[in-house]
């Protein structure tokens, strides 16, 4: 059928030349996702984007959605690539999505997220790592921008709070790339300032990617690296950096910051005042509960009369000493009486125990008579046998059997003939006397 100079279509002519004209282009689409439909068993995701003033439908084939690792979350910035196609049987207009990213700050954010997991499994923001906060900071340093509102904000809260306190301020670069070294380089130099007490790291608002360098892995890992607690006030309310996730306290602002490390005078000076009440009335009560004690103590009938304390102890006292005045003279009579009866049977007893003891001593002193002549005897034979022996040894007796010794002038016995040469003089000791001689020849024996 034909209409002037135009063919007609049919419907699925007419679906199909749009396909393949739409199809030819290849675009790149950003915007929020909604609606997303994501069924175990579906082959393909269904979801759609938008912005404020329009909604495309898109589908992206379910192996190609699996590989790209986004999760299509309502409300979530992405970055697609594709081409519009359409659903002939219903109609319909979609976009066929080939690739998906995470667009802008999403890209960023999931980059955070990955950073804090790993660092989160190395235990640096374990609750028990943290430390306590010194209660009165008398050095407070603060690491941040010298020209930011931060600065003035916490210097002003401190000046407010807790006068008494000494500031030390870094200024650091806390925006752009080279914001992460800037803000390490602050954290180690007031770190090992002597007296610096706690450490205050902040700095005004801003975008996501302005707070991107608190989220710098090296800024996490020297924060955990200060020797002394660090408290982060970052941004505002709703941001979270890594920089607050590792640090010992996190505050929302940097005011917050300052009030956190800096107690109030005004509530400090409450505080001392609630204490001195309480331990008023807490003197108060101990003093007049030891007026009671010690009043008690004084009506005690041992205090008030010292008698009441020993009297009993006197009247036993008594009654031992009358028992033993009663007892002493009866035992005395009695062992007199039993030495009065020994007496009298010693005296029965007695010549007959002299003459029993005499014989036994006679005895005893002839026996001792003998054994003492015994041991002389014996004891003279020994010393002849040993003089004998003696005698025997002695070298005045070889001497007196006519052997003589001879000496040199040095008073040295002379053991061969080759020690003495002719004329030298000699001393010869015989049996019975001394010669004087000199030598006129010698022979040694061969």
């Amino acid at each position: 059928m034909t209409m002037g100079d135009r063919a007609s279509l049919s419907v699925s002519d007419a679906m199909a030349l749009a396909k393949g004209a739409l199809e030819g282009i290849r675009i790149t689409v950003v915007g929020e996702v909604s609606e997303a439909t994501i069924k175990p068993g579906y082959k393909a995701i269904y979801f759609s984007l938008k912005d404020v003033s329009a909604v495309m439908p898109c589908l992206m084939w379910r192996d190609a959605y699996d590989a790209s690792g986004v999760t299509l979350d309502d409300g979530r910035l992405v970055e697609v690539k594709g081409y519009f196609t359409t659903y002939a049987a219903k109609g319909r207009l979609q976009f066929q999505v080939r690739s998906v990213v995470i667009a802008g700050e999403g890209v960023l954010r999931m980059q955070v997220a990955a950073l804090a997991r790993r660092l989160e499994a190395e235990g640096l923001m374990e609750p028990a790592r943290k430390r306590a906060l010194p209660d009165f900071p008398l050095r407070i340093a603060v690491v941040t921008s010298p020209r930011g509102k931060a600065v003035h904000d916490i210097v002003r809260t401190l000046r407010r709070r807790y006068p008494m306190a000494e500031v030390l301020i870094a200024g650091v670069q806390v925006e752009g790339e080279c914001a992460p070294a800037e803000i390490v380089r602050g954290l180690q130099a007031v770190s090992v300032e002597p007296g610096v007490d706690v450490i205050i790291l902040g700095r005004g608002g801003g975008s996501y990617e302005d707070l991107m360098p608190f989220n710098a892995e090296e800024v996490a890992r020297a924060i955990v690296a200060c020797p002394v607690p660090v408290v982060t006030g970052i941004g505002h309310e709703p941001d979270t950096s890594i920089a607050d996730m590792v640090s010992d306290l996190r505050a929302s602002t940097p005011t917050a910051a300052a009030e956190a490390v800096a107690p109030s005078v005004t509530e400090v000076h409450g505080r001392l005042q609630a204490q001195r009440r309480l331990l008023g009335r807490a003197l108060s009560h101990m003093v007049t509960a030891s007026a009671h004690r010690l009043r008690l103590v004084a009506q005690r009938p041992v205090l008030c009369d010292p008698q009441v304390l020993i009297s009993a102890r006197l009247q036993t006292l008594d009654l031992l000493a009358d028992g033993l005045g009663r007892a002493l003279p009866a035992r005395i009579e009695r062992h007199e009486q039993l030495v009065a009866h020994a007496a009298t049977a010693l005296g029965r007893l007695g010549p007959h125990v002299i003459d029993v003891h005499g014989l036994r001593l006679g005895r005893l002193e002839e026996r001792t008579r003998d054994a003492g002549q015994d041991l002389v005897a014996e004891a003279e034979r020994s010393l002849t046998v040993a003089a004998s022996r003696l005698e025997d040894l002695s070298p005045l007796g070889i001497l007196a059997r006519g052997y003589a010794v001879c000496y040199e002038e040095d008073g040295a016995i002379v053991r061969a003939a080759e020690s003495v040469g002719p004329g030298s003089r000699v001393s010869v000791r015989l049996g019975q006397g001394r010669l004087g001689c000199v030598v006129e020849t010698s022979e040694a024996e061969g």
